[in-house]
């Protein structure tokens, strides 16, 4: 036991130390280090990319932030936790009950008082076991992006709903590209990447976009929202220049169940 933990200590620091003697290695001919002299090297002499302005492999080009990924049940170090399990104190009032680490729904919405825009979101839920409610309202719930666009959350894998009214479905719009739901009183989980509508000068100029990833199966891709979703109608228009609003959980007097909610602020998605 002892030989092995010695064992596992020098491959650690031989590590260590090739990394560290790596990061203190002059660059190989040909390449030159960024303009401050220790964020990057790579080539000076390669062709400009049309795109960015930047040489291939152009040291000086911004270094991305440095992100700790989240570990089972957390949220990366740059999120915006909106859940723990502790407490509501990230959303308005309401009366939804908290216990045993998971939000359960009462009655009514669940509102975050930050808003959002271009932005990752993650949300676990559960739909109740057994199945509870009329037939039509088991499970029945939802992921709304900035209060209007709603990823439908409902217990579709015990119910036979329409395809655009089902799990993972952009509501009353486009159905998932795979129904990943999970029986009931399983946690699943929503990953959430959302690009928030465009304006120029006042007018609409690009519907909002969405890729979802349900229970780790991809169920939209780039999906355009057509408008604000809703029950038996049509999308409705956008409201002039709205480009941020709040996330909104729905609540139909349903006892769905939600835990672990973050989200990531991500600039403008290109």
């Amino acid at each position: 036991m002892l030989f092995a933990m010695l064992m596992r200590w020098m491959a650690i620091s031989t590590a260590l130390a090739a990394a560290l003697s790596a990061q203190t290695l002059p660059p190989k001919k040909g390449q030159v280090w960024s303009k401050d002299g220790k964020s990057a090297f790579g080539y000076k002499d390669t062709p400009v990319q049309p795109w960015s302005g930047f040489h291939v492999h152009d040291p000086d080009r911004p270094i991305p932030p440095k992100v700790d990924p989240a570990g089972p049940g957390g949220a990366p170090s740059d999120a915006i936790v909106l859940f723990d399990g502790a407490d509501l104190s990230a959303w308005q009032p309401s009366t939804w009950k908290v216990e045993n680490g998971y939000a359960e729904v009462t009655e009514g919405a669940l509102v975050s008082k930050q808003e959002f825009g271009d932005c990752q979101v993650h949300v676990e839920y559960r739909t109740p076991a057994p199945p509870e409610g009329e037939v039509m309202n088991r499970g029945n719930s939802g992921v709304n992006l900035m209060g209007i666009f709603e990823i439908q959350i409902t217990d579709s894998y015990t119910v036979p709903l329409n395809p655009d009214g089902r799990a993972g479905a952009i509501y009353g719009q486009t159905p998932p590209m795979a129904d990943a739901t999970r029986a009931p009183g399983e946690w699943q989980s929503y990953d959430i990447f959302f690009r928030a509508p465009r304006f120029e000068n006042g007018k609409l100029s690009e519907n909002p976009r969405v890729t979802l990833v349900h229970n780790g199966v991809l169920a939209h891709f780039n999906q355009e929202i057509y408008g604000a979703t809703g029950h038996r109608r049509l999308p409705q228009p956008i409201p002039a220049g709205l480009t941020k609003g709040p996330l909104l959980l729905g609540g139909h007097h349903n006892p769905v169940r939600f835990r672990n909610i973050w989200v990531r602020e991500i600039g403008e998605l290109h």
